[in-house]
Parts: structure tokens; sequence; C-alpha cells
């Protein structure tokens, strides 16, 4: 007679013989999605199963930023550029802009740097680049950052709510010209982008649907000086419209909710998710997979990642070492491996602007195209120059290593020589050595490990090619 154990007995049996991912999987699944990982960081999670390990990741999300924002980003928005009395009030404006934009960045880079939920703000960036706005045209700060909070608050939670929200969204009107939509003269913008670029992909709409969708958004505005988002019922269009061959008197939430019902929707998402997490070139197989659990899931985002997280495709050998990093990526990952927090962070500003990468200022609607795009001769260059300062030899300051002792982990600053080879030494060996360092630092096994002093190691081993990469 065969007796068939109780389901929660079986899970509990399978989860007990399930076997921990080990060093290397860990540090996979950190570098994937945060910004590189510590080696304590990845000795924690080495010891948990896959379900686990991506189970904890998750636990750990937040939704909200535990950096105070600039004291400036509750004010009311500033009058219009054209009700400025003079060029002298213009100049001011430009000017508060750029300083704004500047502390706007510092913010995020700071709070990239102290999360303790490197994923919630892998998931911001991701979203970031998904519903792209840009202060270079909505030149209104106060907005873009309420619009990072939303994106941080809703960064793993709904797809369908982010997506109404970020409809809604004051600087996504500035941006794509919302606020220009209105009965008798509507502006087709947003109504092409949110198909296009946002939940469908090119190939799914028509040029009909497009101008019968502006139709549907009309009336979205924003009030003055709050920022607030106000629908105006005088400036909408109520009349029925045709929108992928089914009529109604469609309004921004209904149209919205058409793209939601569309299964191109979750498998253009899945396909992005797939080139941030896994390869450049996703599996037609699997992403359908995932889209359907997507639709069944309502679009909620945890439940999708911990099965694209955990999947057997997530932890290919072949999808090792396929990704380049991002600048923020590389500069903020860099720092928080070490263990170092740069006293002023305007020269990663730029350095990351350089590179390609501006916070809060993506290059168009399409956003950074990323993976190869990342790096050419120029970029690939200053990336090399950028580690070369950071573990350069010759900045160490050796008459000042009696000091060491003193230099913690938490205090390090680029720029301060005082202990720095000593403080590496240590690092190395708290690693437990240049072949364990080697494979925290790097996605796959150099040809040969580095030799010398730790700071020559580290410097060798960050400027192979392979630390580029993840």
């Amino acid at each position: 007679m065969i007796r068939l154990l109780p389901l929660f007995l079986v899970g509990s049996l399978l989860a007990a013989t399930a076997a921990p991912i080990g060093e290397i999987d860990a540090r996979h699944l950190l570098s994937r999605t945060g910004f590189a990982a510590t080696m304590d960081e990845v000795t924690q999670y080495a010891r948990l199963d896959r379900q686990a390990a991506v189970a904890r990741l998750l636990s750990e999300v937040r939704t909200k930023a535990i950096t105070p924002p600039p004291a400036w980003v509750d004010e009311p928005l500033p009058e219009r550029r054209a009700q400025m009395s003079g060029d002298e009030e213009k100049a001011a404006f430009r000017a508060r802009l750029r300083e704004r934009g500047i502390a706007l960045r510092a913010w995020w880079y700071d709070e990239l740097l102290a999360t303790p939920s490197p994923l919630t703000e892998h998931m911001t960036l991701f979203w970031h680049n998904h519903f792209v706005s840009a202060i270079q045209k909505v030149r209104m700060p106060q907005l873009m950052y309420r619009q990072n909070v939303l994106l941080r608050q809703e960064a793993l939670g709904n797809f369908g709510r982010l997506l109404h929200a970020v409809a809604k969204d004051p600087a996504m009107l500035v941006y794509l010209d919302g606020v220009q939509n209105r009965r008798g003269e509507p502006n087709e913008n947003f109504a092409r982008e949110v198909m296009e670029l946002f939940t469908l992909g090119e190939g799914h709409y028509s040029e009909q649907d497009i101008r019968e969708a502006a139709r549907a958004l009309t009336g979205m505005s924003l009030e003055r000086p709050s920022g607030e988002y106000r629908f105006r019922p005088a400036l909408h269009d109520f009349g029925e419209k045709t929108i992928f061959g089914q009529r109604g008197n469609y309004d921004p939430d209904a149209f919205l909710d058409l793209l939601l019902n569309k299964p191109e929707t979750a498998e253009f998402v899945i396909t992005k998710l797939w080139k941030e997490f896994i390869s450049p070139q996703p599996d037609v197989v699997e992403v359908k997979r995932w889209a359907k659990l997507f639709r069944d899931q309502r679009y909620e985002i945890k439940p999708l990642l911990q099965a694209m997280l955990s999947s057997d495709a997530f932890y290919a050998a072949q999808y090792r070492g396929v990704l380049v990093k991002s600048p923020v990526e590389l500069t903020v990952g860099t720092f928080r491996q070490f263990g170092i927090t740069p006293p002023d962070m305007r020269p990663l500003l730029a350095v990351n602007r350089n590179l390609g990468q501006d916070l809060f200022n993506p290059p168009n609607v399409k956003g950074w195209p990323g993976y190869t795009d990342w790096i050419n001769s120029q970029t690939l260059l200053t990336r090399k120059q950028m580690l070369a300062r950071v573990f350069r030899v010759a900045d160490i300051d050796m008459p000042a290593m009696a000091q060491a002792s003193k230099v913690e982990k938490a205090s390090l600053r680029v720029g301060n020589k005082v202990g720095y080879g000593l403080y590496l030494d240590r690092w190395l060996g708290d690693t437990g050595g240049i072949s364990r360092a080697s494979s925290l630092l790097l996605p796959l096994v150099p040809e040969r490990l580095p030799e010398g002093t730790p700071l020559e190691m580290i410097g060798q081993l960050v400027m192979n090619p392979l630390y580029q990469l993840k």
C-alpha cells in the first residue's frame, strides 16, 4: 500500500534537502540585482538555497529612501519662464536649475551607496530607464524628485498600478506633452510612447490607435504652484473612440486598462527584465512562460522576480559575464564593495556623465540603450582612468600608514591617502586571499591570478576587462 505524504510535509522535505547556492552563485545573484556585493553579503546568501536566497532578497525591499532629500523638494513650482521679467531673472532660474539638478543627483547617489536594499535602487533605476523623463526638458527638479519617489514606491510592487500612476505623474505629463493634450487639439506624444516604449512595443498598434488613444488621454493636467495632478473634464474628449478594434467612451484609466489586457504588454516588460538580469538575447519560450505568470499574478512584480531569479536560466553558465556594467553599477559597485565613501559626490556625477549615464537626464525617451553601447574607445578609457585613480599605488602616502589602524571601512574616503595600502591589505585578508577576492570581484575565472602587494593585486583585478562585466 502506497502512502502519500501531506503536501506541506513534501514541501518541508524539499526545502530541507535543497542545496545551498554557494559563494559563486550568491555573488552572481547579488551582483546582477544590486551594485556588486561584499564578502559578508556573499557569505550570508551562500548558505541559502535558490528559493530562500531570492525570498530573502525580496523581503528586504523598501518603498522609501533612507537618505533625506534636498530641502527644496516640496517647494511650489517656479513661474513659467515666459512670465519672468527679464534676462537676469531667467539666468538666475537657469543657475538654480543647474544647482538643484546636481543636488538631486548627489542625493540619489548617496542613497545608492547607503541603501540596505540594493535591489530596490536597482529596480528604481530600471523603471527610471523604462518610464523615461529628463530634467533637461521638465526643468522642475521637484517634479523629478517626486517621480523618483513614485518609481521606488512601486519598484517591486505592481506594474499596472505603476503604469496608471506614471501616466498621471506631473513630470511625465510635462516631458511627453500630456499637459498640452486637450479636446479638439490632441497631442499624440504620450499616446505613442506609452504603447511603443512602455507597454506593447513596436508593431502592436496602428496610427489610428495612437490618434484615438490621444483623445482618450485628453484632460490630464497639473496644478500650479502645487505641481499636483488634476483631471480637467472641460478639456477631455468624451466622445466614443475605437482602440484596438474596441469601441467605447474611453478615459485615461480605461485606455491604460486596455494596454494591460493585451498579452504583448507582459511579454514586452519581461523581455526588458530578461535583458536587465540574464542576457542580451531573451529566450522566447521562457519569456512567454513568465509573461503568463506575470499576467496571472495581475502584474505583481515580486512573484515574477521570485521565478526569474531562482530559475535555471538565471544561473546558466552561458549567461555569466555577458552583461556590461552600467556606469552607475561600475562606480557605485566599486565603492560599495570596498567600503569607499566619497567626500563629495560631484566628481562622481561628472565621471558617470562622461561615461554616458547622467541620472535624471537620459538621452531621449528611449532611455539609455545599455549593453555594448556603454563601451566605446572613449568611455572604456574613462572607466580605466577612474579605477586607476582609486587603486593607484602612487597615490598612497606610505609614511602615514602607521595611522592605518584608525581607518575604518565606513570612513574611508577617496583621495584620503592615510593608511589606504594597509586598509586594502586588511580587506584582502578579511576576504580570504587573492583567489577568493578574484571570485568576488570578477564574474568569470581570470586567465591567471595577479601577484604583488595587496594594492597591486587588487588593482590588477579591477583593471581586468572582466571587471567591466557582470
